[in-house]
């Protein structure tokens, strides 16, 4: 067995090697192996979706802006509204390249799988910059990207290490700070998105995609999902299994969630007319 598994093994790396846009290391090796994963494959502590340490992300999420703007408002001081932006924003600046430090020690990792051209990556340069500057249009495309997009991560995470491993750590910190940071902004400076924001988002998503398409073609790595659907059960899984369908399906659910996560806003607005 053991000898079948070597071979199975080169016949990997002989396909990584030859073949770079087949450098989904976990891709191939389950396909090879579904009831073995070796090394960094097989997690000492797997990830439970929706057991008590995601549970308590998830409520952390919700509980901590809330708690940060009662901070704010209580000290009525610019200063504790400092410290608690420059310490989301350190941590997760830390967490990115504490991160990028770790993960060599696990796996084969090469540089084409630690670029930032994930989503969240961007977000998180851009909730970042509207926690300092608080100015609307960097906390539009924060907003519809964090929430949209993070949101779903936090949900249904594409995970498969559990607490108290630190690439768990990594991903929900990674993911949670932005949501944390939009809500904080728009409970302490009363920041939202206009309809408007709809259309300058969108391009703004648009050039995400055609820099990421580019990238995972040189890369061969699925950055953005854009390569095919994640491992986990998210909503790309509805979506068709042709790629150029499917990527065309992912511009419409973007569009979709954009369209929802103004909703409350465009319901507000109209409520408000109507009684002024």
């Amino acid at each position: 067995m053991a000898a079948k598994i070597a071979v199975l093994q080169l016949i990997v790396w002989n396909e990584l090697a030859d073949k770079p846009a087949r450098r989904d290391l976990p891709r191939l090796l389950s396909d090879l192996q579904p009831p073995v994963r070796l090394g960094p494959m097989n997690p000492a502590h797997p990830f439970h979706p929706y057991g008590p340490a995601h549970l308590t992300v998830i409520f952390l999420t919700i509980a901590l802006p809330f708690f940060f703007a009662a901070l704010v408002r209580w000290t009525k001081s610019a200063i504790t509204e400092r410290i608690i932006v420059g310490a989301l924003s350190l941590i997760l600046v830390l967490n990115y390249f504490v991160y990028l430090s770790l993960v060599g020690q696990f796996g084969a990792v090469s540089w084409e799988q630690t670029l930032p051209m994930q989503l969240c990556d961007w977000a998180m340069v851009v909730i970042i910059i509207a926690m300092w500057t608080r100015r609307p249009r960097w906390f539009e495309v924060a907003y519809f990207w964090g929430i949209g997009g993070t949101v779903q991560a936090v949900l249904t995470p594409n995970l498969l290490y559990g607490f108290p491993d630190f690439r768990y750590f990594s991903f929900f910190i990674s993911h949670c700070g932005i949501i944390i940071g939009i809500v904080f902004l728009m409970l302490t400076h009363h920041l939202r998105p206009h309809a408007f924001s709809i259309v300058r988002v969108f391009l703004w998503t648009e050039l995400y995609f055609v820099i990421t398409l580019a990238t995972d073609h040189f890369t061969g790595f699925n950055y953005g999902f854009l390569l095919h659907k994640p491992e986990a059960k998210t909503l790309l899984n509805i979506l068709s299994d042709y790629r150029p369908l499917y990527l065309f399906e992912m511009h419409l659910l973007a569009l979709v969630f954009f369209l929802v996560l103004y909703g409350p806003f465009a319901i507000y607005d109209l409520t408000r007319r109507r009684f002024l």
